[in-house]
């Protein structure tokens, strides 16, 4: 995109191309952007294709190469430090939540910034100030709770409340409802038009196209650090921004999984499960060898809590599981893993990898019985098995590559094929593709057809419901910790879910 006059066009922001380079690495170059007051602008492209960088710029976390100019409100911009930018009254929601687990919400929505009265901080003030923000938002926990002890769905909503008492006039929202259900989703958008109307601007980056006609007024494209594509209104057939996306067409995203066969064998019972704290009730269900099932259901439903529960990872307070007819009393997830039940969780820097340590490392973790069997790990072995996991699951890195060096799609992959490699019965995806782009995420969805396909019994666990319905043979609906319908294919359509789902 070429640069255009040097003197902003409206009272909005004005970026003018922007870039950024890191050595011989661009990773932005050229970039053009406008946001006018009370606008919301979606900013789309695959991981890796700038949207964070030129959001980075933008919320001054990063310093741009000479040559990028900006304006703000008719001024010139040139923010310094995140602080900077907050003062100038543009605010920043990560995708990745920075939240401090050890503090209360309320201290978390203030840090940084907390109220003072008398010369001692004013905790009473930010305790209403933060519950008011929870309830507008439908976060029914109290602001005196530390933030350690929720759920992503509710850290998201936090980060969100934290945003929303900045007042700021410009926020840039990176992937703000991954970690919500329909009905915060609703919620939060209902906060962002009230906010539009009163003149507060927006950067919308999201990988759900179906949000974008939703919330947004216009579109802008980004692919491989460049702008590649515009529209004038956010009316856009979503194949057509897949293909700005990833200069290719995605003609089927959800790829094509036969039924499984009326005879497969039942591969995991459940029957009357129920949790110590009642998040989850007599939840009785199966699924069989070659199916997909999956859960639907708001946030609060008590869907991770059981699956969480299945593999091992929380305490069960009464009922029974079996897999392959065969019970299994799951005191820790080892007791599930040795019965070939396995799950990848819906957090994955928190629970699925090590960031800091290589491919081969975290593949190797979940796996030592195979490539060490007799308790010696040779790293060749072990690099060896990582890069024909890598080739399977066509993972954009090597084994030697740390994770956190990788794109969210590719560290999904990453967490998938340590688990696969253990040639489980039964795998539960809790959130498989949140926070993905469209390319990877297609590329995951065939994987689980994969799966499907050799057997395999899946449990997908979602909050985007066209997933859900996309990928499943059956949908069960929970709501309040309790199963409220089983649908089939043909039966399940997303309004017949959401009547479910707020019963």
């Amino acid at each position: 995109m070429t640069v255009q006059d040097s003197s902003p066009a409206h009272d909005g922001l004005v970026v003018r191309n922007a870039g950024k380079s890191y050595g011989n690495n661009v990773v932005l170059q050229g970039v053009n952007l406008d946001v006018r007051p009370g606008e919301c602008v979606a900013l789309l492209g695959e991981n890796g294709a700038g949207k964070s960088t030129l959001s980075s710029l933008v919320a001054g976390l990063i310093a741009p190469d000479p040559g990028t100019r900006m304006w703000w409100r008719g001024q010139a911009y040139a923010p310094v430090s995140p602080a900077d930018a907050l003062h100038a009254g543009i605010g920043l929601i990560h995708q990745e939540m920075r939240l401090l687990p050890h503090l209360t919400i309320a201290e978390n929505v203030f840090v940084g910034r907390l109220l003072m009265k008398n010369g001692r901080i004013d905790m009473q003030t930010m305790v209403e100030r933060a519950q008011a923000q929870l309830h507008r938002l439908g976060l029914d926990v109290p602001a005196t709770r530390k933030v350690g002890s929720l759920r992503v769905a509710a850290q998201q909503q936090v980060e969100i409340a934290k945003a929303l008492t900045l007042n700021a006039r410009l926020l840039i929202l990176d992937e703000p409802t991954a970690a919500l259900g329909d009905e915060e989703t609703d919620r939060l958008f209902e906060q962002v038009m009230r906010l539009k109307a009163e003149g507060v601007s927006f950067i919308y980056v999201s990988h759900r196209l179906a949000e974008i006609a939703r919330i947004c007024d216009r579109v802008v494209v980004l692919r491989d650090g460049r702008y590649v594509a515009s529209h004038d209104h956010a009316q856009v057939p979503p194949p057509l921004l897949v293909r700005d996306m990833v200069g290719r067409s995605v003609e089927r995203l959800f790829p094509a999984i036969p039924e499984p066969a009326p005879t497969a064998p039942v591969a995991l019972a459940v029957r009357g499960l129920t949790a110590p704290d009642a998040s989850f009730r007599n939840l009785s269900f199966e699924v069989r060898e070659g199916e997909v099932l999956g859960f639907a259901g708001i946030s609060g439903a008590g869907r991770t809590e059981a699956m969480r529960a299945i593999a091992g990872v929380d305490p069960i307070a009464s009922g029974e599981i079996t897999i392959g007819g065969k019970t299994l009393v799951p005191r820790s997830p080892i007791d599930a893993i040795r019965e070939r039940l396995v799950m990848v969780p819906d957090d994955r820097k928190a629970l699925g990898v090590v960031l800091q340590h290589s491919l081969w490392e975290n593949m190797a973790y979940s796996n030592f019985d195979q490539i060490a069997p007799r308790g010696w790990l040779r790293p060749a072995r072990a690099v060896q098995f990582a890069q024909e996991l890598i080739r399977k699951l066509t993972v954009k890195g090597h084994p030697q590559q740390t994770a956190g060096s990788l794109s969210g799609g590719n560290q999904q992959k990453v967490v998938i094929a340590k688990w696969i490699a253990r040639n489980p019965r039964v795998i539960i995806l809790d959130e498989p593709t949140r926070g993905v782009d469209v390319g990877a995420r297609a590329q995951i969805y065939e994987v689980i057809a994969g799966l499907a396909r050799e057997g395999m019994a899946v449990i997908v666990v979602s909050s985007d419901l066209e997933e859900v319905l996309g990928l499943s043979h059956r949908v069960i609906v929970l709501s309040r910790g309790e199963i409220r319908g089983e649908l089939s294919r043909a039966e399940a359509s997303g309004d017949r879910v959401m009547e479910l789902a707020v019963a």
